[in-house]
């Protein structure tokens, strides 16, 4: 009975944290907010792990995941995102944020009924599309604090422009339900040749954190588009040949 309990209360956590967050948003504490964030991805990763290992999972714990990440990676990063831009200009357009949370519903409606998805996704995931809302504030925060050891000032007005805002927000909402084949960070072994482009976006992303701290996620989002590209080409390309 602990077993079946274990995967469920890690998942509970994260729409814990994704809760919390909503409060320190309404607060405008969006530092906070995005910490909350980031631990409740940390409980996302754990949840399905554990489940496998115990051997416990359930189409409840499935749907629970969901409805957690709905809240974590899909209402907390729109919410973030309208209050980010309030901050920097008061707009009726702010409100296409929420397209973030809209097309987060609908991408994580669309991975529960798509078998397609075991190995691989199909359209950006939640919580990568979250990581990169919740990082702007971090990236300020960072900026002005003393351990930001690189200039990021450029860096920092690019982030708070709010029409490139507007633009990404469009773009990163399609990609969440796009017929794109992304990485799934799941390795059956830990070889390179089963595993290289999962092994580059694993080893580039920590040389990218310990370079720009936070700031890198956005470069991280990126290579992880590229990466997945290049990767559903060379398998296209594999299977003409053979």
């Amino acid at each position: 009975m602990l077993k079946k309990i274990i995967p469920h209360a890690i998942t509970s956590a994260n729409l814990l944290c994704g809760c919390i967050a909503i409060t320190l948003i309404a607060s405008d504490n969006l530092i906070m907010a995005s910490f909350f964030v980031l631990l409740g991805a940390f409980f996302d990763f754990f949840d399905g792990m554990a489940a496998r290992l115990l051997k416990v999972t359930s189409p409840l714990g499935a749907q629970l995941d969901s409805l957690a990440d709905v809240i974590t990676f899909g209402l907390v990063p729109a919410y973030m995102t309208f209050s980010w831009l309030n901050a920097i200009l008061v707009s009726p357009l702010n409100y296409l944020a929420f397209l973030i949370a809209v097309f987060s519903a609908l991408r994580l409606a669309k991975f529960n009924i798509d078998t397609r998805q075991s190995n691989s996704f199909i359209g950006l995931p939640t919580p990568a599309n979250a990581l990169f809302w919740i990082s702007l504030p971090l990236i300020q925060w960072q900026v002005e604090s003393t351990f930001a050891y690189i200039s990021l000032e450029g860096f920092l007005h690019a982030v708070e422009n709010p029409f490139l805002l507007y633009g990404l927000i469009i773009v990163l909402s399609f990609l969440l339900i796009a017929e794109l084949p992304l990485i799934a960070l799941k390795f059956k072994n830990w070889t390179w040749q089963s595993n290289q482009y999962r092994w580059i976006l694993v080893l580039s992303s920590v040389i990218l954190i310990g370079l720009f701290m936070f700031a890198a996620i956005p470069f991280i989002l990126l290579l992880y588009i590229s990466l997945s590209i290049i990767q559903t080409s060379t398998n296209k390309a594999d299977e003409i040949q053979s």
